[in-house]
């Protein structure tokens, strides 16, 4: 009996050490003069075919064209494996998805892609890099296009991200568009070398974790959105770093169908190491906002709970704007209603250095935002500003940002169109004598 049962042990461990498929084994060079992408392709389709397992990227430099994952891989990446996109657009392959949303119209290009998949793995301590900085601004809009996304999964299911180092994307850097259950953990995430450089994309998604990511971004850097009817739902976010030229967090713009249940906790916002390049964002190179909650193209944002920022700048802090852009995910569909902001809580902030501008929140003329909760908010901002008054355009069909009305008529929080909006403990600090008051209130309840 304890021969058969070592024996059993054995073949188990047999298995076990079989699963894993080494990309040099089927072909990949450590040289980015040639191509590897059939190689790693060819161990990615073995693996899922062979009922799982880990795909291995040893360490050295591999360049590659777009790669497809497949359900129930682990792409694993050692340290000192790095993963080079080509810098020549006819390496991608354009793909294309049954799901329907405003980013997937046309066929997008990306250097790994995965379309309804689950059970997959990409981890390590090595390093995926777009080299973005090779694919110029064309068009308005040619992100996905003519300059690929880095990582892109689609309704897919049971997915992870753990450890490894993303960097220098053509456009956005990871989107993850109608996916369940994703959990990404210790990631490293710099994206400045091209316009449309967000950290990080969740649009649609449910059931998401994120964790203990550090990120650099030129563009916005942790992103819901949603560019479908799916709401982001039930989507917990903690323990990140975030450095981005734009806006820290944001809910938006695309909002399509919305947002519910979001919890953000413990995030620092801080500036960029890297201040050599900028594309977007507040000419202040301090960052436009460190929260921006928006729902512009007729969704729903509910039940969302923000605590515990702690901020370096940034020029205004916290925006909140409900408005009527009306942009839809598809030419086929009309918004015909107008969306909705309701039950958010924001506490815990404590931001220094920040510009002049102020802060907002903002609803529309019959469409006030409701129930808004602020608590332990504590601001140092530039000041230096007369009594200013009031915008007169509201702007309700325009990009919203943070600094679209310029200087604001309180150097705290200017509130329009709003019921039941509470403030306790807020303290507004101004380093140069500020004509503004706190708070400048219209249309409130």
């Amino acid at each position: 009996m304890k021969q058969i049962l070592s024996l059993l042990l054995l073949t188990c461990g047999l298995q076990a050490e079989a699963a894993v498929y080494n990309i040099r084994d089927f072909g990949a060079k450590n040289d980015t003069t040639v191509l590897s992408t059939k190689a790693i392709q060819t161990a990615i389709d073995r693996c899922s075919q062979e009922g799982g397992g880990q795909v291995l990227v040893p360490a050295g430099h591999y360049k590659i064209g777009t790669i497809v994952l497949r359900s129930k891989v682990n792409l694993h990446l050692e340290k000192g494996a790095v993963l080079f996109g080509s810098t020549d657009i006819n390496d991608y392959t354009p793909q294309r998805t049954s799901y329907v949303s405003l980013r997937t119209n046309t066929p997008t290009v990306q250097l790994i892609w995965a379309d309804n998949v689950e059970d997959v793995t990409i981890d390590g301590e090595g390093v995926i890099d777009g080299r973005g900085k090779s694919f110029p601004k064309l068009s308005w809009n040619d992100e996905g296009i003519t300059r690929p996304h880095l990582l892109r999964f689609v309704q897919s299911r049971d997915v992870q991200l753990k450890g490894i180092t993303l960097r220098n994307s053509g456009c956005w850097m990871q989107h993850w568009l109608a996916c369940d259950r994703v959990k990404i953990d210790g990631i490293t995430v710099n994206n400045r070398n091209n316009y449309n450089n967000d950290a990080l994309d969740l649009d649609g998604c449910h059931e998401v974790t994120v964790s203990n990511m550090i990120c650099d971004s030129d563009d916005d850097g942790i992103t819901l959105k949603s560019t479908s009817p799916r709401l982001c739902e039930n989507i917990c976010i903690t323990n990140c770093v975030v450095s981005s030229h734009c806006n820290a967090v944001k809910l938006g713009t695309e909002t399509n169908g919305g947002f519910r249940n979001i919890t953000i906790q413990n995030i620092c916002v801080k500036p960029s190491y890297d201040q050599s390049s900028q594309f977007f964002g507040h000419e202040s190179k301090r960052g436009t906002s460190a929260l921006s909650l928006e729902i512009v193209d007729g969704g729903v944002m509910e039940n969302v709970n923000i605590s515990d920022f702690t901020v370096e700048g940034t020029e205004s802090p916290i925006f909140v704007r409900l408005a009527n852009r009306a942009r839809s995910y598809c030419d086929s569909v009309k918004i015909t209603k107008v969306g909705s902001i309701r039950n958010v809580r924001i506490s815990n902030f404590m931001v220094s250095n920040a510009g002049p501008t102020g802060c907002s929140i903002t609803g529309m003329e019959g469409h006030p935002v409701e129930n808004i909760f602020l608590r332990d908010i504590f601001i140092t901002q530039q000041g230096g500003q007369p009594e200013t008054a009031a915008p007169t355009d509201e702007k309700l069909a325009e990009y919203p940002e943070a600094t679209m009305w310029g200087i604001l008529p309180a150097k705290g929080f200017w509130v329009n169109h709003a019921r039941n909006v509470h403030f306790d403990n807020v303290c507004v600090k101004t380093l140069s004598p500020d004509q503004r008051p706190l708070f400048f209130k219209q249309d409130c309840e």
